[in-house]
């Protein structure tokens, strides 16, 4: 083992010196490039190296992230998860790395790559519950990672290649099999994971023929795992580009400034992005997303990706999180249980009744935001899970995360996002804890956030999380609580109604 202290914290990366700054038992180093500043015309082409650069680049500090404006979701605190808004820089195509603070020669730690959400449009690796120091205290080296955002991430623009925001974690990933050995992590057990936005677009790695070899792992935390199709992306450059008032072509785009940009991308949210053969997979909640010729669970299931061990899951009531803060959970009536599964499904009111029927007794509300989850998340998931499990090469598994918060008045529950703290084992950050806040005033159980994060450890340096494998009819699943229960397809009648709907 080698102990960086003072001089020791330099590591050498392919493209300069970098030095770190000592915390504890963890060691961080942070905002180091993994390309070159997307300026100009670059911010609509493919990501580039960066260039090199002399002496030691001092990476003690947070540095820029992507453009991108404030986002809130009503009356619950989601600061510790979408961060303070935009730190101005043009250098922000940067990765964030955590290490024990005593390092093994050799390169033999696993390591784990984590994209944030936001919708495409927000995050980045300064948000509080990012803090990898958890994973680097259990013998992982843990990299977070700036992607652009947003118009120049992922507007499909005539002109220029299309996910720009993809092509750069592919860079990332590129990055990392480059330059993880020099801080001790092993290029080969490399595991991708992501929640929300960041979950979507690991799917959206999995799906690519390029990532072949990045990655040997991947967990997929609350993904829509639904694309834009070309035709709903082009709506949203039309709109984009009479927003602005220039033609929708990148050289139209790209000697507009970045402030522009990001106005604009606000003031598109809530298109209807719904055609005669294609449901909108965001219902409304952003204009940006993955665009794709096939679903990624169709890609994955014709070959990329097969060889990955997948991990993914969702919570057990995502669609509270866009009800309850905003005040229309309560409200909920038969009329909004329909509207929304109008948007969704192509036969409603067979969807509708088989909810009805698998959860007898449940509220307009609770019907409401299980359809609103299942949407946006679940069918996704359920779908990419089935077509990975279809590969020989590589094991399946499944969970559900199931813990309430006591937020808001104790509606909140299981919503979106309220795993990842679990996962970071940050359940105890204060800004997590109160009436609005993510976690709500009551504790966790004890020792949900250690037991949480110790599978999460374990599946990225073994491949196993502790359970059996989903597969066949079984399709075993984990429902993570105070509890921790193992059961057979537990929501298989709403599965299959899912799965039959037009492609």
């Amino acid at each position: 083992m080698h102990h960086p202290t003072g001089p020791g914290l330099v590591v050498t990366t392919a493209r300069g010196a970098v030095r770190g700054l000592r915390q504890g038992a963890t060691t961080a180093y942070r905002n180091i490039p993994y390309a070159a500043p997307p300026l100009g015309a670059a911010r609509f082409a493919p990501p580039r190296p960066h260039a090199p650069w002399d002496g030691v680049r001092d990476a003690t500090a947070p540095g820029p992230n992507a453009p991108q404006s404030g986002r809130a979701l009503g009356s619950v605190d989601l600061s510790p998860y979408f961060g303070t808004g935009w730190s101005r820089g043009a250098d922000y195509l940067t990765v964030d790395v955590r290490t024990p603070a005593a390092v093994p020669d050799g390169g033999t730690l696993p390591v784990m790559v984590f994209v944030h959400g936001g919708g495409f449009v927000a995050g980045s690796t300064r948000s509080a519950l990012y803090d990898g120091s958890a994973f680097a205290r259990d013998g992982v080296v843990l990299v977070t990672l700036n992607y652009r955002l947003g118009i120049t991430g992922f507007l499909d623009l005539p002109g220029a290649p299309a996910n720009r925001g993809l092509l750069d974690i592919l860079a990332a990933l590129g990055w990392v099999r480059e330059n993880i050995a020099a801080f001790g992590g092993d290029p080969g057990n490399v595991t991708l994971f992501g929640q929300s936005a960041g979950a979507t677009l690991v799917g959206g790695v999995l799906a690519t023929p390029e990532a072949a070899g990045l990655v040997r792992r991947a967990i997929v935390q609350s993904g829509s795992l639904g694309a834009f199709t070309p035709e709903q992306a082009a709506r949203v450059t039309r709109a984009a580009a009479e927003e602005l008032g220039v033609a929708p072509h990148a050289d139209a785009f790209a000697h507009l400034p970045d402030d522009r940009l990001v106005e604009a991308a606000a003031r598109l949210a809530g298109l209807d992005l719904r055609t005669a053969t294609h449901h909108d997979p965001l219902l409304g909640l952003s204009p940006f997303s993955l665009v794709l010729d096939t679903q990624p669970a169709d890609s994955v299931a014709t070959g990329p990706g097969s060889g990955v061990d997948l991990l993914i899951g969702t919570t057990t009531e995502e669609g509270n999180l866009y009800l309850v803060p905003a005040g229309t959970y309560a409200t909920s009536t038969a009329e909004d249980v329909a509207a929304t599964a109008a948007r969704a499904h192509p036969d409603p009111s067979r969807l509708v009744e088989t909810y009805r029927t698998s959860r007898p007794g449940a509220s307009p509300a609770e019907l409401r935001s299980a359809l609103l989850g299942d949407a946006l998340f679940g069918a996704g998931s359920w779908a990419l899970a089935d077509a990975h499990a279809a590969h020989p090469g590589s094991a399946t598994y499944a969970y559900t995360f199931g813990w309430r918060s006591h937020a808001l008045d104790g509606q909140l529950g299981a919503a979106h996002t309220v795993e990842l703290p679990f996962v970071f084992d940050l359940t105890h950050l204060p800004e997590l804890h109160g009436p609005s806040a993510l976690l709500g005033p009551a504790a966790p159980p004890p020792g949900l956030a250690a037991r949480t994060h110790a599978t999460w450890v374990r599946f990225a340096r073994t491949g196993d999380p502790g359970w059996e494998a989903y597969e066949g009819e079984r399709r075993a699943t984990m429902r993570i609580g105070a509890e921790w229960t193992l059961t057979d397809d537990p929501r298989g009648r709403e599965r299959r109604a899912w799965l039959r709907q037009t492609p």
